[in-house]
């Protein structure tokens, strides 16, 4: 099993190039990182985990800037977003980021993209709720257009523009890695166009009856990273008893002098499962 790191970078956390590097230095494979582009005052949706939103959901970095920033001090460990809200993105704009960013990483994009829960700081964006999910996914056909032909056209409900030049290229082709994010509603996005389903946070005794039901959907054994997973070295053994690709520790954001002894302790975690 992989193991690497999922957080939320912000300006009162540790600096991107700095976690990078250090997540690289302890053998983890992997970071990914959240996206919200603003939280608007008047919220009305409910936090999905419950209670109060927490403040690092005001407050992250841009996914691409920070991401980019690791790429320039690391060699080895995938960098991607956990998730980047595409229901709030511009197709051409966002396919240039994951391009840009798989070019200047040297192929070590991951886009993990997902519908998103807050339907106030959607709408900021025109973006209408009740229909993100068919707005996912024409951007997401139209990026993949984008990135595949020298001449990308793409004419939707949604999306529409005559051909065009979009440069640079993704390194991997036909793209970076698509990893789906979202619970059951988004299996049939994960068949269409997973190359891998992100599971946030599912405990194990929920998690293999999903990736069975999910499987069957794609018709295909889509592989599976689990999102923002505890420490826990027991809740660890029962994830190595599923057949999961990858599981991404939840790194709280602290600063580096706290957070570097953090990454110690799950580095320290993944030994004992490799």
């Amino acid at each position: 099993m992989k193991f690497g790191v999922s957080t939320f970078i912000t300006d009162q956390g540790i600096a991107p190039a700095a976690l990078g590097r250090a997540v690289e230095e302890r053998g983890l494979d992997s970071l990914l990182i959240a996206e919200h582009t603003h939280i608007p005052v008047d919220r009305r949706s409910p936090y999905p985990a419950g209670g109060e939103l927490p403040e690092i959901y005001y407050r992250t970095l841009d996914p691409f800037v920070a991401l980019r920033a690791a790429a320039a001090v690391t060699e080895r460990i995938l960098l991607g977003t956990g998730i980047a809200l595409v229901a709030q993105r511009d197709p051409i704009i966002t396919a240039k980021e994951v391009a840009s960013l798989d070019l200047v990483s040297g192929g070590r994009a991951v886009f993990g993209i997902g519908v998103g829960w807050n339907r106030e700081e959607m709408e900021n964006h025109g973006t209408d709720p009740r229909t993100r999910g068919r707005l996912v996914d024409e951007r997401l056909q139209a990026m993949r257009e984008l990135w595949a032909k020298e001449k990308a056209e793409f004419h939707g409900e949604f999306v529409d523009f005559d051909p065009v030049y979009s440069w640079p290229k993704p390194v991997q082709r036909p793209h970076p890695p698509l990893y789906v994010g979202g619970g059951e509603a988004a299996f049939e996005r994960v068949a269409a166009f997973g190359d891998a389903w992100l599971a946030n946070s599912l405990p194990p005794q929920e998690l293999g009856a999903k990736i069975a039901r999910m499987r069957n959907i794609a018709g295909r054994d889509v592989p599976v990273t689990v999102y923002a997973v505890d420490k826990d070295p027991g809740i660890i053994e029962q994830y190595t008893q599923l057949d999961v690709e990858r599981l991404l520790f939840y790194l709280p954001t602290m600063p580096a002098a706290e957070t570097l002894p953090y990454l110690d302790e799950l580095a320290d975690v993944a030994r004992r499962f490799r």
